[in-house]
C-alpha cells in the first residue's frame, strides 16, 4: 500500500508540470497525497496529530535519534510499526535510505486498508507491553538498603516520641 504513496519523481514532476502548463492553468496542480520522511518532519507530523500511520526503519545508527518516535506515538495515539531495513524505506521515497515514513492521508480506496493495517500496528506495537524496556528490578545495592533501615529507625524512634507526648 505505501508503494501508491510514493513521492513522485523529477520526470513525473516535469511532465505533471507541463502538462498543467499546456492546458492553460494557472501554475496551480492538486497537491499529491504522498508519504512523508524524515525523522524532522514525521515527529512535527506526529505532534500536530496530522499523521495517520508511522514506520520507522529497525537499524538507525545512532537509534538514540530514533527512540523517541515510538513514546511520541503511543502518546499521541498514531499507529506505528517497525520496518526491516531503512534501504527498503528509502526505496519508497527515491533516496538511497529513510529512517522513517509517515502517511497523513490516503485516497478514499485505500482509507479501509489504512483503518486495517492501523489496528494492527495498534495491537502488535501501542498497545505491546513487552515491547517497551524495563529499567532495573527493584532491587537496591547493599549501601542503599542499610541507609533506608537507618532512615526506618529514625522514624520508629520519632514516632514514638510523638506517642509518649
Amino acid at each position: 500500500m505505501l508503494a501508491k504513496y510514493s513521492p513522485e519523481t523529477r520526470a513525473e514532476k516535469k511532465d505533471r508540470l507541463k502538462k498543467a502548463a499546456e492546458e492553460g492553468g494557472a501554475g496551480k496542480t492538486p497537491k499529491p497525497v504522498t508519504l512523508k520522511f524524515g525523522l524532522n518532519h514525521v515527529a512535527t507530523l506526529v505532534e500536530e496529530n496530522k499523521a495517520k500511520l508511522v514506520i520507522i526503519a529497525h537499524d538507525v545508527d545512532p537509534i538514540e535519534m530514533m527512540v523517541h518516535l515510538p513514546a511520541l506515538c503511543r502518546r499521541k495515539g498514531v499507529p506505528f510499526a517497525f520496518l526491516r531495513g531503512k534501504a527498503n524505506l528509502g526505496k519508497l521515497v527515491h533516496t538511497k535510505t529513510a529512517t522513517c515514513v509517515a502517511l497523513t492521508e490516503v485516497r478514499k480506496e485505500d482509507f479501509q486498508d489504512l483503518e486495517t493495517l492501523g489496528k494492527t500496528f495498534t495491537a502488535q506495537f501501542n498497545d505491546n507491553e513487552t515491547l517497551r524496556r524495563k529499567w532495573g528490578g527493584g532491587i537496591m545495592g547493599i549501601k542503599n538498603q542499610h541507609m533506608m533501615a537507618r532512615r526506618a529507625r529514625i522514624a520508629e524512634i520519632e514516632l514514638a516520641k510523638k506517642a509518649n507526648m
